[in-house]
């Protein structure tokens, strides 16, 4: 007993205390590199160097650890190659090696999945709002769940074959299975499918106002499955994203207001034009309005002959949602301008023609006047 704790025992000792020391420094050196490697504040870098750390850090530690327990065995009597020997030591350097390259393989590839994902979607991030984070933690999550079980499942079937089962009837059931499952399940995987395209899209966010499906309002939420919008008297409405076809955004990114404007045929047309960048102006100097318009007016031009008006086109380009309240205000305005300079806004009015003789004249018209007319109940 005193010779073993001299002799193997000490090196068993050594062996434990040199493999903690070299995880340590593992430890300090990587930490070291990964602190040179890390760029200049404000710079960007295509990878997150940072989150290679810990992978490469267990790999290490794998490493060091599975040398320590061999030099142990060997400081303990027992000959590697005598256990590798055995029927338990064939299939470990044969199957059990296989099957932890294919859990090594597939941890690395998760792994990597992740931190490309977080890059990603941190970037994007980044350049929107708090409701952009929301969109893309969906995303990501469900990128992240597809993956998982899609490597996950090849990872299992792979484990399964090198133990020895017979995994051909196991994907003859899943395939039923899924068969069976994609049948009456398909119109929630079609909701899925176009609910993911339209959020990694961007297309509808929360706050827009937008038509789908024959139904407009303003979006509650969006996630995978529907679509919730509520429109101007305050229905609302459920939307499922696979009966999306087309989508109307007319809050997206800017908004425009479209003014038809129609004024009498004896207007002068540059007058009114004149007019009406007064008022846009005025407007864009207005503390409460002014914040939400973004370009001068356009005026398009003189757009059509109406049957009693001229009808001018312009346009202004608000804030997001915000083209209703200007568009109310300026017209607002407009009447009162045109009211205070004579502007004539025609409105709907019958010529009646009561035709003419042969010679030219107008024909006498028949007039009765009644007094009263008084009615009676026999």
């Amino acid at each position: 007993m005193g010779n073993w704790v001299i002799g193997p025992g000490v090196r068993i000792f050594l062996v434990l205390i040199i493999t903690l020391v070299l995880i340590k420094a593992a430890r300090l050196g990587l930490d070291y590199v990964f602190a040179r490697l890390q760029p200049p504040e404000g710079k960007k870098t295509k990878i997150h160097i940072e989150s290679l750390k810990p992978l490469l850090y267990n790999f290490l530690r794998a490493a060091l650890i599975l040398l320590a327990i061999g030099l142990i065995l060997e400081a303990a009597g027992i000959r590697i190659n005598d256990v590798l020997e055995t029927k338990v030591g064939k299939w470990l350097i044969s199957s059990g090696l296989k099957i932890f390259l294919i859990i090594a393989v597939t941890i690395i590839v998760l792994k990597t999945i992740a931190l490309v994902l977080d890059h990603s979607f941190r970037r994007l991030e980044k350049k929107h709002d708090g409701e952009m984070k929301k969109r893309t933690d969906t995303l990501k999550a469900v990128i992240r769940n597809v993956a998982n079980v899609t490597l996950l499942t090849i990872a299992l079937v792979m484990i399964l074959d090198n133990l020895g089962v017979n995994i051909g009837p196991i994907l003859a059931t899943a395939g039923v299975l899924g068969v069976a499952v994609g049948f009456g399940a398909q119109q929630l995987v079609r909701d899925l499918i176009n609910g993911f395209f339209i959020l990694l899209n961007d297309q509808i966010r929360v706050g827009d106002v937008v038509e789908i499906a024959g139904k407009s309002g303003f979006v509650e939420n969006v996630n995978l499955r529907m679509t919730v919008l509520r429109d101007l008297v305050g229905n609302v409405h459920y939307v499922r994203n696979g009966e999306i076809t087309v989508v109307t955004n007319m809050t997206k990114e800017f908004s425009r207001y479209v003014f038809d404007v129609g004024v009498a045929y004896r207007e002068d047309v540059d007058e009114v034009i004149t007019v009406l960048k007064q008022i846009d102006e005025e407007m864009r100097k207005d503390p409460q309005y002014g914040p939400d318009i973004l370009e001068p007016l356009e005026v398009l031009g003189l757009d059509r002959f109406s049957d009693s008006a001229i009808i001018i086109r312009v346009r202004t380009k608000t804030k997001p949602s915000c083209q209703w309240a200007v568009g109310r205000e300026f017209n607002r305005r407009m009447k009162k301008k045109f009211d205070e300079l004579g502007i004539e806004i025609p409105f709907p009015h019958v010529t009646l023609y009561m035709g003419q003789g042969k010679d030219g004249s107008a024909p006498p018209m028949n007039l009765r006047m009644v007094d009263k007319i008084q009615i009676t109940n026999n």
